[in-house]
């Protein structure tokens, strides 16, 4: 038995249970799977089959989960992309050689339309003999154009063999996130059902893990800032949530301490993952503690010069358009500066966020986490700008709670990091914008032109 036919046959034993939960109804795992059957109609009609690349745009809405899961089944290669993949999406879809676009809308209507692959993907070629099912997710690209990273649902499904607690989950994470895609196969795995919100503002988040009464909440560090600041931790019922989750991104000790005092029944724990890589298992010191132990079955992990290096027996098969990250041995270098105590381990961030000044190194989560203590702060994202003299100095945007001025709020926030920080990790300048992440809930640390 293949590892999907072996989760397949999990999904039909919960037949009668909820498996989704969207727009006040649920759809039981019964429904689930004759809803992804109904596919066969259509991808047979397309010529649909093992090794076919299908491009689809949407969210956790029940048609595309059922859609996914027909993909599985024949072993075709789905490239999910999230609404907010739009307007990058024909450029990644090229590089991961997809030969359909399938579109869905929330109401569960659909499109699709022909791609011409412009070229052959060695790797892709290779993983297509397998006879695997596959997805296709990219890196931020933050820093050069997006990775194509390609895996084998085969060895991402090894992970849920073993029976865990079932939660009603919120689909937070994104469609197109290996992170998503790790919480959408848990949850069905294990039975649980997953609560799917109309979109992702704070009120749309809050009013669903209250009508859906959510049990675990995973979400990115700052997001959790926006429920925190927004107050809609206290404005809607959480009294369902046992377990918060947070990852992808550094998490301040300032946020993490205001939401567990605001949940104060429930359980937060780090965790970690890469794409290249997959999800870790985790286990936080305490709720209100930044330090992590990672690993689990399956992965190894280790300490080199700092920085953390991960080696997992459910890495990607490779990137389609880069160079393979990894060493002779298999292992990875995350980039992620830690500091360890014991078994645990504290994330200080990513090497590349790091700013030199003037051969002084500053963690940008530092002074973002001094600066969150700041009176009238709601959120802040610290990073880098050019400086002819010292390399690089720190710059900070900041979003308010209320308007102030300019001048005043420049001058009161740097005294007070001045109070608290050595100098070199003030900021030199201080803008203001709601602006802090991106789709994906991720702060964005690139330099902006400052504004008045």
């Amino acid at each position: 038995m293949t590892e999907y036919q072996r989760f397949e046959a999990c999904l039909e034993g919960y037949a009668a249970h909820p498996a989704i939960f969207w727009r006040g109804r649920e759809v039981t795992y019964r429904g689930l799977l004759d809803q992804s059957r109904a596919w066969d109609t259509a991808l047979d009609r397309r010529g649909i089959g093992a090794g076919s690349v299908c491009a689809y745009l949407g969210d956790y809405w029940p048609e595309v989960m059922a859609f996914t899961l027909a993909l599985m089944r024949r072993r075709a290669i789905g490239v999910p992309f999230s609404l907010g993949a739009l307007p990058e999406l024909r450029k990644l879809a090229a590089i991961a050689c997809a030969e359909s676009l399938w579109t869905f809308d929330p109401s569960g209507d659909w499109r699709v339309e022909a791609l011409t692959a412009s070229s052959v993907n060695p790797v892709l070629e290779a993983f297509k003999a397998t006879g695997h099912p596959g997805c296709v997710v990219f890196s931020s690209g933050s820093t050069g154009q997006p990775k194509g990273i390609l895996h084998d649902f085969e060895k991402l499904l090894t992970k849920f063999t073993v029976k865990r607690t079932p939660y009603r989950t919120l689909l937070f994470l994104l469609i197109d996130h290996l992170g998503g895609i790790n919480t959408l196969l848990s949850v069905l795995s294990q039975g649980g059902v997953g609560v799917v919100a109309e979109n992702r503002t704070v009120d749309k988040v809050g009013r669903v893990v209250e009508d859906g009464r959510v049990e675990l909440l995973p979400v990115t560090p700052a997001f959790l800032t926006l429920l925190v600041t927004s107050g809609t931790l206290r404005g809607y019922d959480f009294s369902s949530v046992k377990l918060v989750t947070y990852g992808t991104d550094t998490m301040h000790e300032q946020t993490l301490h205001a939401a567990v005092a605001a949940l104060p029944r429930a359980k937060f724990q780090q965790t970690y993952g890469l794409s290249e890589v997959g999800v870790l298992r985790s286990k936080s010191k305490g709720s209100s503690s930044l330090m992590v132990r990672v690993g689990g079955a399956g992965f190894e992990t280790r300490i080199v010069d700092g920085i953390l290096h991960v080696r997992s027996e459910s890495s990607m098969v490779g990137y389609l358009n880069a160079p393979s990250p990894f060493d002779a041995d298999g292992w990875l270098n995350t980039g992620d500066a830690v500091e360890i105590d014991g078994e645990y381990l504290r994330i200080l961030g990513r090497e590349s966020d790091l700013i030199n000044v003037g051969g002084q190194k500053v963690f940008p989560a530092e002074v973002e986490n001094v600066i969150l203590q700041a009176d009238n702060v709601a959120d802040v994202t610290v990073f880098a700008d050019r400086h002819p003299l010292m390399g690089a100095v720190v710059c900070a945007r900041v979003s308010l709670r209320e308007p102030e001025a300019p001048a005043e709020l420049r001058r009161r926030l740097r005294q007070f990091c001045l109070e608290r920080l050595a100098p070199f990790k003030v900021p030199v300048r201080f803008d203001t914008s709601a602006d802090q992440h991106s789709h994906r809930f991720k702060k964005m640390r690139q330099s902006k032109p400052a504004t008045e």
